[in-house]
């Protein structure tokens, strides 16, 4: 069961499947935060029922449009990474400590490759999608996902279809798998999504290059974006059925932008 979105002229009613408290809390959560800690950037929290059968969340009506699906010009790239950079710091840090990690966090997502994905998808391909597969496990063998990485708010969720653009400033909403992370995950997070590339593309390295990252955060960009990337291959080549939500070719063409961050 999916969520159940209710929009009003001023406020969104968001009802969550059956007995789906975390998500709920965990969105009620982040709200709360960047409502006090950076107003105007989300929408306001208004009411929770985290006890009803379906956990509901009442929250402001933002205005603007989704930035996915459609090509974005340079104030937009920037306004994004402004948006992005606020989100990443509006926490601050003695607060932030208190935050529960997000879901899906770097060593959850390669435990998941291994034991879940690979053996299910592997045997169902073949040729540069197969190739990507195996080019992905060997570099997954020796990758460094650990290291130390300076803590921030992670909305937790890439998709361009969260990023509001009213005409002038871009505004965050849907904070389900949201909590404690880092800039480079959160940010390989956009760069890798399927938003991000599959009908008009970002331009990455504008949007990077406003995000300001220290050396060692464009070393774990580095390897978050792979891992997401090989997320992605597993998650697009399992979806190739009949009815798929993707055009024919998505995952050669998601094998490919595995294989250039590989390479």
């Amino acid at each position: 069961m999916k969520n159940a979105i209710e929009t009003g002229p001023h406020t969104v009613t968001k009802r969550f499947p059956e007995g789906d408290r975390d998500r709920c809390e965990r969105e009620w959560r982040a709200l709360t935060l960047l409502a006090a800690h950076a107003p105007g950037l989300a929408p306001e929290p208004l009411e929770l029922d985290a006890g009803a059968a379906r956990p509901l969340i009442v929250m402001s009506r933002l205005p603007g449009v989704p930035l996915r699906g459609r090509p974005l010009d340079a104030r937009q790239v920037a306004a994004l990474a402004t948006a992005v950079r606020q989100v990443h710091a509006a926490v601050p840090p003695n607060v932030l400590a208190d935050v529960p990690e997000r879901p899906g966090r770097p060593a959850e997502l390669a435990a998941w490759i291994r034991t879940r994905a690979v053996p299910h998808v592997r045997p169902r391909v073949s040729g540069e999608v197969a190739g990507a597969v195996d080019a992905g496990l060997a570099w997954l063998d020796g990758a460094d996902l650990d290291a130390d990485a300076a803590p921030a708010f992670g909305p937790g969720d890439g998709n361009l279809a969260n990023y509001l653009w009213d005409g002038t400033r871009v505004r965050v909403v849907d904070f389900e798998e949201s909590g404690r992370s880092d800039r480079a995950f959160e940010l390989a997070e956009i760069t890798e999504h399927a938003a991000a590339w599959v009908e008009h593309p970002l331009e990455v390295a504008a949007f990077l290059g406003h995000c300001d990252l220290t050396a060692a955060e464009g070393v774990r960009l580095c390897a978050c974006r792979r891992l997401l990337a090989f997320v992605w291959l597993l998650m697009l080549a399992a979806d190739g059925a009949p009815g798929a939500r993707n055009p024919p070719g998505t995952a050669e063409r998601q094998a490919g932008r595995l294989a250039a961050l590989l390479g």
